[in-house]
Formats: C-alpha cells, sequence, structure tokens
C-alpha cells in the first residue's frame, strides 16, 4: 500500500516529487510504449491523484517531452563521444543508428513527438522543447561536420532530423500489435517485407549523408 499523500512545500520536496513522476512515467512507458500510458497510470504508479500530478506537469504531453529531453540528451552526449572516434559518412551513419538502437525509450518518444507529445501542452513548453531540439541538432551538426568534412554543421543537423524521421517510421515495426504478431506467425513471408531496424536505419542515414554534397552543389548558380 502506498504512504498517503503529503504534500510538497520545499522546493527539494517538489524536486523529488517531479522526479518520481518522471521515473514511474519512464518505466511505464519502457513496460507498454509511450502510446499505452495514460495520465491515471502515472498517477496510480507514483500513489497520487491526477489533480496532484497536475501540481508538477500540464499534461500526460508535457511529462513525456521532458522524458524525450532528458533521453535525448543522452543519446547526443553518446553520439558526440563516438563521432570523434570516427571519419566518414558511413560510420557516422552507424554511430547514429546505433545510439538510437541502444535507447529503444528515446526511439519511442521520437516516433511520437510530432504526432501526439507536441499537442495539448502549452506555449512555453513547446518553446522549451523546440529550443533543445535546435540546440542538439546544431551541436551535433558540427560533430558530424567535424568527422565528415564534406558535410557543414547545418548538413549534419539536418542529418540528424532526417535521421529522426527514418526512426519515427522504422522503430514501430519493431513493436507490432498482437493482430500484427499473429499475422506475421500465419504469413512468414509478409512479416519479411519489412526491414529490420538497425541496418536499415543505418543504410538510409549513410544514404542521405552521402547525397547532401551533392544536393548542394545542384543548388548552386
Amino acid at each position: 500500500m502506498s504512504a498517503p499523500f503529503q504534500r510538497a512545500r520545499r522546493p527539494d520536496q517538489k524536486d523529488q516529487r517531479r522526479e518520481a513522476i518522471l521515473t514511474a512515467a519512464r518505466e511505464l512507458a519502457e513496460r507498454s510504449g509511450v502510446a499505452r500510458v495514460s495520465l491515471q497510470d502515472i498517477a496510480t504508479a507514483v500513489g497520487l491523484a491526477k489533480s496532484n500530478v497536475l501540481r508538477y506537469f500540464g499534461t500526460r504531453e508535457e511529462i513525456y517531452l521532458h522524458l524525450l529531453m532528458s533521453a535525448g540528451s543522452e543519446w547526443a552526449s553518446a553520439v558526440s563521444a563516438r563521432l570523434q572516434e570516427v571519419s566518414g559518412t558511413e560510420a557516422t551513419a552507424g554511430v547514429l543508428a546505433d545510439a538510437f538502437v541502444d535507447r529503444p525509450l528515446y526511439c519511442d518518444l521520437t516516433t511520437h513527438a510530432e504526432t501526439m507529445l507536441e499537442h495539448n501542452v502549452s506555449v512555453e513548453v513547446l518553446k522549451i522543447f523546440k529550443r533543445w531540439a535546435i540546440d542538439t541538432y546544431w551541436a551535433i551538426g558540427q560533430r558530424i561536420s567535424a568527422a565528415c568534412p564534406e558535410l557543414t554543421p547545418a548538413d549534419g543537423a539536418a542529418l540528424v532530423m532526417t535521421a529522426s524521421a527514418f526512426v519515427a517510421k522504422l522503430f514501430p515495426i519493431t513493436r507490432p500489435p498482437e493482430a500484427l504478431r499473429e499475422l506475421y506467425a500465419r504469413e512468414p513471408e509478409i512479416a519479411g517485407a519489412f526491414p529490420p531496424f538497425r541496418p536499415t536505419l543505418t543504410r538510409m542515414v549513410a544514404a542521405t549523408a552521402a547525397g547532401l554534397p551533392l544536393v548542394a552543389r545542384k543548388a548552386l548558380p
């Protein structure tokens, strides 16, 4: 049985309560998937009423945007470290893809960013999120440019954005709903038509990286 609710009054208590809510939301998403977790699920997991959760986060979507930024910053740190050890577009694509594959929660959050998580949140929350995204894309874009001199920092930032778009399309294939799992079991040739996540993501990112300088040259007068 959970302990009776006590209102957090001191700043450190409020921070602890926020962290407890984020931890509960993260664990639920890792277990069930972001789209299947409700605000009530989070409130129940942390031992609060929904109204009390809303004292700390305006909506369920706001909670998951915070988790996306946290997971994305971890992803960016890992990518930055690895990019210092490689060179060339193929190796760079592998670094980006591996960092996504190693972080399924970040993949799941990325899948729902524009279609779900940017809805039902305040303008101020969106401002924080979009500034974080821009800063992250540019920081990694500069690292990519250092590893691939043929790409500008702007090209690198575009490559990060493109990789995220590929993740949003490819990652859900790795988590088919029950009906699709049943179909794939009955019809293996249908299941085989869908590409594996990591090699497909790597190939698509590498192809984009290789093509960016060509597109830039064609755009010149």
